[in-house]
């Protein structure tokens, strides 16, 4: 079968499809064939090598897959079976076929675009538990780095629910400051250097809540804004710059916290299943309403590549085989 590698760091001219052997399920997995994968913005970074988090080469691309099990592995769950139509995350996701976990899989209509189905088993549920993470109070300000993309567009929408009385998100392209607005949000541009000015202006009390996943000093200047009593929720730092946090910083009684969905998986499985119920719901009620940028072949990861280094998307970017 097909699968994407890169056996060297650079830009997506390294990306290639190798032909290799098709994986084998083992206790708690099921093998699907790919319908359509989701792509991840950290992967252009793990690509470049410029990663704080640095991968073996050959390197493989991780994402969302939705698909058809087309195996069951040995103790999978009495519920699932082969035909089912499943979303859920792999760390090998451009394939032809690929095996996922089955504690954590969100099961997709039939009549569901597969597109945006790929952002109910990861990236929806992420968003969702950055927000309660984050704290939200009623009537207050959440301030949304990178509301454009994949997990921030989600995010904007999601705040809706916690009924704040300001919603900013920030963008770096007149593009995606429009669509910004079309979710609702307020946009600020992030590449205005006195982009804290703008949110000043929005919210002269403070930010109650700020998701980061840019970190660098765009994490210091979000943290900066932070108002008493309120929330910084660092989820990534796609700028390759890990946060670093003074003291001193917190001491006006704000603080900080981080999210990763392996840990709150691991910490609150349970929960964790219940926030991917929550975020499938939302999005068959039709209050939640996932974006998709554009579809690439699976043979054209490099033109997707392209895409996510320029962060030009609007919401998600989908390879199909």
């Amino acid at each position: 079968m097909r699968a994407v590698r890169y056996h060297s760091h650079g830009g997506p001219e390294v990306l290639q499809l190798d032909e290799v052997d098709r994986p084998e399920p083992t206790t708690g997995q099921v093998l699907v064939e790919v319908e359509a994968v989701g792509a991840n913005a950290i992967d252009a970074l793990f690509r470049s090598g410029n990663s704080p988090w640095p991968r073996p080469l050959p390197g493989n691309l991780t994402g969302e897959v939705v698909g058809r099990i087309t195996r069951l592995g040995p103790g999978s769950p009495s519920h699932l079976a082969v035909g089912n139509r499943v979303a859920g995350v792999s760390e090998d996701a451009f394939a032809d076929y690929v095996v996922l976990d089955t504690d954590f899989l969100a099961a997709i209509p039939e009549d569901a675009d597969a597109g945006a189905a790929t952002m109910m088993s990861m990236t929806g549920p992420l968003a969702l538990r950055l927000l309660e993470a984050g704290r939200v109070p009623a009537g207050g300000t959440v301030l949304i780095q990178s509301a454009a993309g994949g997990v921030g567009h989600l995010a904007v929408q999601l705040a809706r629910s916690f009924d704040p009385k300001t919603i900013i998100g920030t963008a770096s392209s007149p593009a995606r400051l429009d669509f910004i607005r079309s979710l609702g949000a307020e946009a600020v541009d992030l590449t205005d250097p006195d982009w804290p000015a703008q949110v000043r202006a929005l919210a002269p009390n403070g930010v109650d809540t700020v998701l980061d996943s840019i970190g660098g000093t765009v994490f210091d200047q979000g943290l900066d804004l932070v108002a008493p009593l309120g929330t910084m929720v660092t989820y990534g730092a796609i700028s390759g710059e890990l946060p670093t946090i003074p003291v001193q910083a917190l001491f006006g009684m704000r603080s900080v916290t981080g999210v990763s969905m392996l840990g709150w998986r691991t910490a609150r499985p349970a929960l964790a299943r219940a926030d991917i119920a929550e975020v499938t719901r939302r999005w068959q009620t039709g209050e939640l309403q996932p974006a998709v940028h554009a579809r690439h072949p699976l043979a054209a990861v490099q033109d997707l590549h392209r895409e996510l280094d320029a962060r030009t998307p609007l919401g998600r970017l989908v390879a199909v085989p």
